[in-house]
């Protein structure tokens, strides 16, 4: 039953300014079993809708993929911050270049419970003013930005390509709370 497995020994594999690697040894009440997890603060994405009722995407360069990637404007919890409704408007203005006057959370998700403990957290953005970018790092400086209306954002998930969870999640919201 797992309610009986405990984590007994952890060591340290690799940290780094984002995340940390953890190899964790369970006693499951009837034998030992290695798993290692990807420990991280946690993150933030916000659907940022604009008085003409479109998503501000990004689309950006993700050394992972190797490629550009469209996605809703995100980004992780520094290590001093604690507020996750402050990292969203921190990350709406460096990446979007937008302050937004009204602010809904949308709800918080497990990226993926089998191997990190990362959540994100989802917000609604409107009411939005458009300021100069605050870019942080080389991806989010050559970025582009497009707003995309509901059909875009439709054929978007329909595209046979891998779309991440948090831009599925977030443009299923804006759809589903359109009446779409």
């Amino acid at each position: 039953m797992s309610a009986d497995w405990k984590v007994i020994r952890r060591e340290s594999l690799l940290t780094s300014y984002v995340f940390s690697v953890e190899r964790r040894v369970v006693d499951t009440g009837t034998e030992e079993l290695v798993r290692d997890v990807v420990l991280h603060r946690g993150a933030v994405a916000i659907v940022a809708v604009d008085d003409l009722e479109r998503v501000g995407v990004i689309r950006q360069y993700r050394v992972a993929l190797e490629r550009e990637h469209y996605e809703i404007p995100a980004g992780s919890v520094e290590e001093h911050e604690g507020d996750l409704l402050a990292v969203a408007v921190r990350e709406l203005r460096e990446e979007m270049g937008c302050e937004a006057q009204a602010w809904r959370p949308i709800g918080t998700f497990l990226n993926s419970p089998g191997w990190t403990n990362q959540t994100i957290a989802i917000f609604e953005a409107r009411g939005l003013t458009h300021m100069p970018r605050q870019t942080m790092g080389p991806e989010e400086a050559t970025s582009t930005i497009e707003w995309w209306d509901r059909d875009q954002c439709r054929s978007f998930l329909s595209s046979s390509g891998p779309i991440d969870a948090t831009t599925t999640i977030g443009l299923q919201h804006f759809l589903w709370a359109s009446g779409d």
